[in-house]
């Protein structure tokens, strides 16, 4: 079979491989949906040549924690504690939702995502009101074209029930899910679990949605440590207890365990998914970005909830990095003396929106980094625009300059999705204006003004 061949000529590349390079003038062949060498002045025939001279290439984004059903409603949120929001959206917001309000939530979400130069998404999907709400979900992650872990959780249809101290198990639909869509290794949507975990559902009922998820040998993610919740649930210290902490496990927040909890997350090998914009919203506490690099774990980022935060990573990473910054400095200041350098630097927040994420996915042999064997997911950033030029430092320029409209091309395995600052998604304005019958379908039905 005759192989598709794309090479990105003369690119600033920052591999975020092991040895972090930063590689100037320097080329990129894809072939098929794999990256197969970066070098530089290659010459290859019988290949589709994408000119990359003044751009910025690296990885694409990996968004570990996102609600991407929730994609209608944009802003909803942008007041709300997290006991509106669980009282709000989780409340008659969601319940109100038709199958194909989530498919085109799922679909517009994923196609914003991607323009954003994210590549890959968890989808934690809490909105599986029906069968028919799981069937749309996937679909409309599948026609986006982007890569997506989809996180199948509980319904939507009662907050009370299902998020406060609940006794309801995981539905068992899970089982037809992933016989039905993910029978292929190779697919760009893989599936995992989505559970409420000790703080939202009661001890036992975890352990149950855990072992189903086990014994479907999907990963787990839950929400951990969420202000007042952590101490009152000790969600960490009773998994570990109970000898359920794993490898598999993924843990969103995580503001308020102490570090004995962060300890057991690093000894079980548990990922850490950090959102800080909307953490600090909604009151689930500061970022945990420290407290996890102090135990040796390597925190990935999510961007959570749209309907109250921005959807892209540029403003994660910013948030991330000077609060954490801020932390450190304030603690030298507070002993009398003024900070001598940062704590936290640019590489190492552009680690947790990349490679780090994916490893968080259990996906770092397939993306999260630019290395030859990888599947080719890759955002070219137009560093010729005013807020980028002049680039003295690459990975500077990326974290605390650029911003959405600098996502010049975005390619998805081998694919090119987004080409000279636009989407080629074929039918975008028609999406647009599903979506946005379906918010005011929404808003009507659960008499939010």
């Amino acid at each position: 079979m005759k192989k598709n061949k794309l090479l990105l000529k003369e690119g600033c590349i920052i591999t975020m491989n092991q040895t972090l390079q930063v590689l100037r003038h320097t080329d990129i062949l894809i072939e098929n949906d794999k990256i197969s060498a970066i070098a530089p002045e290659l010459n290859i025939e019988d290949c589709q040549i994408i000119p990359a001279a003044g751009k910025i290439v690296m990885p694409g984004f990996v968004d570990s924690h996102r609600h991407v059903w929730e994609s209608p409603l944009k802003g909803i949120a942008a007041e709300y504690s997290l006991m509106q929001y669980l009282q709000h959206i989780l409340g008659p917001l969601a319940a109100s939702y038709r199958p194909e309000d989530v498919f085109v939530a799922n679909l517009y979400g994923a196609l914003e995502a991607l323009d954003a130069g994210i590549t890959t998404i968890f989808d934690w999907s809490h909105i599986m009101n029906t069968p028919a709400h799981a069937d749309a979900a996937i679909t409309g992650l599948m026609a986006a074209g982007g890569r997506a872990v989809f996180g199948y959780g509980t319904p939507g249809t009662a907050v009370w029930d299902w998020f406060y101290e609940s006794r309801l198990k995981h539905p068992g639909d899970i089982e037809r899910i992933c016989k039905e869509y993910f029978s292929s290794q190779r697919q760009l949507i893989t599936p995992a679990m989505a559970i409420r975990g000790p703080e939202y559902s009661l001890f036992n009922v975890s352990r149950d949605d855990i072992n189903l998820a086990r014994s479907l040998c999907l990963p787990v993610s839950m929400h951990v440590g969420c202000g007042a919740f952590a101490s009152k649930y000790k969600a960490i210290e009773r998994l570990d207890s109970a000898g359920l902490l794993g490898p598999d496990m993924n843990f969103a927040h995580c503001n308020y365990l102490d570090s004995h909890d962060f300890e057991k997350l690093a000894a079980n090998g548990c990922s850490i998914s950090i959102t800080p914009e909307v953490e600090m919203q909604m009151g689930i506490g500061f970022p945990a970005t420290g407290k996890a690099l102090a135990a040796g774990i390597a925190p990935a980022l999510g961007i959570d909830v749209i309907t109250a935060t921005s959807g892209d990573m540029f403003t994660q990473m910013r948030i991330a990095l000077q609060t954490q910054r801020a932390f450190a400095n304030a603690e030298i200041l507070n002993a009398g003396e003024m900070p001598q350098n940062v704590s936290l630097t640019t590489i190492d927040v552009l680690k947790m929106a990349t490679i780090n994420g994916a490893r968080a996915l259990n996906l770092a042999e397939t993306t999260g980094s630019l290395e030859p064997g990888k599947q080719a997911d890759i955002i070219m950033l137009d560093a010729g625009m005013l807020n980028l030029s002049p680039v003295n430092d690459p990975v500077a320029t990326v974290v605390s300059q650029a911003n959405i409209s600098n996502i010049d091309t975005v390619i998805v395995a081998g694919k090119i999705v987004k080409a000279n600052h636009k989407l080629l998604y074929q039918g975008f304005d028609g999406v647009k204006h599903r979506l946005e019958n379906s918010a005011a379908h929404l808003l009507e039905q659960a008499l939010v003004i």
